[in-house]
């Protein structure tokens, strides 16, 4: 399943409501839905094909998870962005990362291992040609970045912070979004080592790396200065 989070295509089962809630999620994180952009109720109607009273409930799920900011009765808007709120996101993405990174570290076993190399594999083709065509969009690299950092830390058996971890993920993810500008081989090397110290178990060193790494993320959109 979380190889395939950021995919907005119907999914066998799927009521109206989950698909057009993954749909709008989808459209914020991604920067589709502009930051502080008004959420009129008929206007998401037609787009999304949910009723008024699905899609206020929909919106008040993504007011929880931050997303969307309600206005009382004046509706709702896409939630603003900030260097402030990206960097508490760094460091509690940094925080919940780390410490799941050295549970799984320590009891991950081989199938693991071999879901960090697949992952890396997947990711590490499109940073060659995300490098070797100039392609600045970050949208298809965001999601195998999510596929590599969840694998590395999958083992860590605590669902409650794998779930919050997501959350704070794809929050930090739409400042990538916004900056739509890849980082270059800096971080195609940065994942490289990381998923070698992640095999060899060499949990401190993995969470040194693992916290420059995503330190110079968000120095690298900043430096883009797109999102504010």
């Amino acid at each position: 399943m979380e190889d395939i989070r950021f995919n907005t295509e119907p999914r066998e089962g799927d009521t109206i409501g989950e698909y057009a809630y993954r749909r709008i999620r989808s459209h914020i994180v991604n920067g589709q839905l502009k930051p502080d952009e008004k959420l009129k109720l008929d206007h998401l109607k037609q787009v999304y094909g949910a009723s008024v009273t699905t899609l206020r409930e929909i919106l008040n799920r993504l007011a929880v998870e931050e997303l969307v900011t309600a206005e009382g009765q004046r509706g709702f808007r896409v939630a603003t962005v900030s260097d402030a709120e990206l960097n508490d996101l760094a460091e509690l993405r940094t925080l919940l990362e780390s410490h799941a990174l050295r549970q799984s570290i320590r009891l991950g076993d081989l199938d693991w291992e071999a879901a960090v190399v697949a992952a890396h594999y997947k990711l590490s083709v499109l940073e060659k040609q995300l490098m070797e065509s100039g392609e600045r969009s970050v949208e298809q690299w965001v999601a195998c970045d999510w596929g590599f950092h969840n694998a590395t830390i999958s083992a860590c058996r605590q669902p409650v912070l794998m779930r919050t971890y997501a959350s704070v993920f794809d929050r930090f993810a739409r400042y990538h979004m916004l900056a739509l500008n890849f980082r270059g081989e800096g971080v195609f090397r940065d994942h490289a080592a990381l998923r070698d110290l992640v095999i060899e178990r060499r949990a401190d060193e993995a969470v040194e790396l693992l916290t420059r790494h995503i330190q110079s993320g968000v120095e690298h959109i900043k430096s883009c200065g797109g999102f504010g």
